[in-house]
């Protein structure tokens, strides 16, 4: 069954990481059948094992929602950053 400290290595990952929460999802549901199979799908190990998985496809949604995606202006400004649009001013 996946340790909790591989729950928390994949959830703290990075881009550089070896593992990225997509595989760590991945071996946690191959992990969680497994136990399923092996002690029954009404057995505390089973629930726990698609509690893990649950807890790392959570994590991924919230990892999405936290990146900041650029707006049109934000990439212009970037591009051309002497543009009136993009000119701050101290008043």
């Amino acid at each position: 069954m996946t340790s909790l400290d591989g729950v928390q290595a994949a959830i703290n990952s990075g881009k550089n990481s070896t593992q990225t929460i997509e595989e760590a999802i991945l071996e946690a549901i191959v992990e969680a059948r497994a136990t399923c199979e092996e002690n029954g799908s009404n057995s505390p190990n089973c629930a726990v094992a698609w509690d893990i998985v649950e807890e790392l496809q959570a994590e991924k949604a919230h990892q999405k929602q936290a990146q900041h995606h650029k707006t049109s202006l934000e990439s212009y400004c970037e591009m051309y950053p002497d543009a009136l649009e993009c000119l701050i001013y101290d008043v």
